[in-house]
């Protein structure tokens, strides 16, 4: 199993570059792309229609502004997908955010914080350890390491 990891534009990469990240770390096979819900309306369906058959468990789909290319993923798969607002110049992310916990009942997008890519992707992690011992035990590793941190902290 893999993930999609969508952007709108290349300008989205150093937040999305985050969900990379993880994956990398947990050995999760994911794809990048960049497409855009409104400048390539058709290459966005070809690529998310299909991406079941092709082995995806998920897709995290990032962008700014009115942050459409999740909602329209969503209505193209039934497959998860993980919705990542992207801080813009104007509203700080706010209308990025809005736009993905608004969509119509029936076409669910989760959706993580604003530029939350590493969220997201460990979201896609928790999704797929339902079914994969492996990466469940992956991910309960990193959970305890993440409180072991915590509770070694000194101020």
């Amino acid at each position: 199993m893999k993930v999609g990891v969508l952007m709108g534009s290349t300008s989205d990469w150093g937040v999305m570059s985050g969900a990379c990240a993880i994956f990398e770390q947990f050995g999760v096979e994911y794809e990048k792309k960049v497409l855009s819900a409104h400048r390539t309306p058709e290459a966005l369906e070809a690529y998310v229609r299909d991406a079941r058959e092709r082995g995806f468990a998920a897709i995290i789909a990032g962008a700014g502004g009115a942050a459409h290319l999740a909602g329209v993923v969503a209505a193209f798969t039934t497959l998860p997908v993980i919705g990542v607002p992207i801080k813009s110049r104007s509203l700080e992310g706010l209308d990025s955010l809005l736009s993905m916990v608004q969509m119509p009942s029936g076409i669910p997008v989760a959706t993580v914080g604003i530029d939350g890519a590493k969220n997201a992707a460990l979201l896609a992690v928790a999704i797929m350890a339902v079914t994969d011992k492996e990466l469940k035990v992956k991910l309960d590793e990193f959970r305890a390491e993440q409180a072991r941190k915590v509770l070694e902290a000194e101020l």
